[in-house]
């Protein structure tokens, strides 16, 4: 069976705001904890392929790998794909904005497959990345709210 998680947050700030921080890739290395750089290699309409380089794990290592985005702003959601699936066979993320009375519910939803010789299996990778999501949504939420006036 392949991995899923599905990880919201409500952030007290106007929907235009969340998604303009959360989709400004250049940015990401100070919105996000884990990521040391993005590499923006190629943007064509909405679609926009990119390297993303994380800071070293517990054990030295430096993973970066090649993604594309693809922003939908009237549907308030983002598509994304690894197109260099380093330890997984595949990863697909959605992201989703809603406006609602508390400011803007974002919600991301991963469906992914470990390959078999990767360090970790689908089971452990869920929960890793559930627990991660938590701690990159709490991060993001305060520093929208922030700049939105409002942390």
């Amino acid at each position: 069976m392949p991995g899923h998680t599905d990880n919201r947050i409500v952030i007290a700030a106007p929907v235009d705001l969340v998604w303009d921080m959360t989709n400004d890739l250049e940015n990401w290395p100070q919105l996000f904890s884990e990521y040391a750089s993005v590499e923006v290699l190629d943007r064509t309409g909405q679609l926009t392929r990119f390297r993303l380089t994380m800071h070293p794990d517990e054990n030295g290592q430096i993973w970066s790998w090649v993604s594309e985005r693809e922003t939908d702003r009237a549907k308030l959601s983002v598509r994304a794909r690894r197109v260099e699936p380093g330890p997984f066979e595949f990863m697909n993320i959605r992201w989703e904005y809603e406006e609602t009375p508390e400011g803007t519910v974002m919600r991301w939803v991963q469906d992914f497959a470990m390959k078999p010789t990767a360090p970790i299996d689908d089971a452990g990778m869920t929960d890793r990345i559930n627990a991660n999501s938590k701690i990159q949504m709490a991060l993001i939420r305060d520093k929208v709210e922030l700049r939105a006036g409002r942390g």
